[in-house]
C-alpha cells in the first residue's frame, strides 16, 4: 500500500525524484514549491505551492497528511526552510533526508573571491577594477548591488522581479538554464564582462559561466553556500535518496 512523502522541491534534483517515484508506482509524492517564480514548471504527482508559515506550519502540514518522510531538496541557498523542516520532523518523530548537490570547487586558472555574505561580495566588487559586472544570483539579493551606481550589470533571471530593483545601469537578460559552454562564452564576450557575481549553487545547468570565466580570466566573486542543521542525514543523488526510501519504507 502506497503512503504519502513530501519533497521540498524546486531544484533539478527534486523534479528528476517526482519523476521517478511517480513513475515506479507506490508512494503518494507530493512536492512543494516556494512560489517565488512565476508560471513554474510543475513536477509530476502532487503540487502544492507557497510557504507553510513556519515550523508550526509544517509541522501541521505533515500530520494532516500523515507524511511518512520529508525529502528536504531545496536549493542549497534556501538555509531557512532547511531549519524549518529539521524542527518540524522532530516536532512530529518523522524521518528527513537531504538531497543536495555537492558544490562546485575552484580549478587551475580559476580567480575566485569566495565571500559568504552580499555585503562582503559588494565590498570585493568596490575593490576590483571591473566596470561591467555579469549577476547570475537570482531575483532575492539584487538590492545588496543597486547602489552601485559606477559600475554596469548585466542580470539574468528566469522572470523579472517586481518591483524591478532601482539599478543606475543594467540591462535584464530573461532565461532559464541548462545554458551550454559555446552560448556563455559568446555573452561574456558580447557584453565584455569584467567580473561574475553569483552563488555556489554547484549546478550543472549553470556551471558553464566559470569554465567561460577561468579561459578569460574573469574574476568571480562567489558566494559560499550557507550553513545548514548538522543533525540532517545528506546524500548527493537521486539514486541515493530511492535506496534510503526502500530501507525506511521496511521500518
Amino acid at each position: 500500500m502506497s503512503y504519502p512523502i513530501l519533497i521540498l522541491g524546486g531544484t533539478t534534483e527534486a523534479y528528476e525524484l517526482a519523476d521517478r517515484l511517480v513513475a515506479a508506482g507506490q508512494l503518494r509524492v507530493i512536492s512543494s514549491l516556494a512560489g517565488r517564480t512565476e508560471s513554474p514548471r510543475l513536477p509530476a504527482g502532487e503540487v502544492r505551492i507557497g510557504g507553510f508559515g513556519g515550523v508550526e506550519g509544517l509541522a501541521e502540514f505533515l500530520r494532516i497528511q500523515a507524511i511518512r518522510c520529508v525529502i528536504d531538496a531545496t536549493h542549497p541557498f534556501a538555509a531557512q526552510m532547511g531549519w524549518h523542516a529539521w524542527e518540524a520532523c522532530t516536532l512530529c518523530d518523522v524521518p528527513l533526508l537531504r538531497l543536495e548537490r555537492p558544490p562546485w570547487t575552484p580549478a587551475s586558472g580559476d580567480r575566485w573571491e569566495e565571500v559568504a555574505s552580499w555585503s562582503e561580495a559588494v565590498e570585493r566588487l568596490q575593490r576590483l577594477n571591473a566596470k561591467r559586472i555579469f549577476l547570475a544570483i537570482g531575483r532575492q539579493e539584487l538590492q545588496h548591488f543597486a547602489g552601485l551606481d559606477d559600475r554596469w550589470f548585466l542580470i539574468r533571471l528566469v522572470s523579472p522581479p517586481d518591483p524591478l530593483p532601482p539599478f543606475c545601469r543594467a540591462e535584464w537578460l530573461y532565461a532559464r538554464g541548462p545554458f551550454d559552454l559555446a552560448a556563455e562564452r559568446a555573452m561574456l564576450d558580447r557584453y565584455r564582462i569584467e567580473a561574475i557575481v553569483c552563488k555556489n549553487s554547484g549546478s550543472e545547468a549553470t556551471a558553464a559561466k566559470l569554465i567561460a570565466a577561468r579561459e578569460r580570466a574573469i574574476p568571480v566573486v562567489m558566494r559560499k553556500r550557507p550553513p545548514r542543521s548538522p543533525e540532517v542525514q545528506s546524500v548527493a543523488t537521486v539514486e541515493a535518496v530511492l535506496d534510503w526510501l526502500s530501507r525506511v519504507s521496511k521500518m
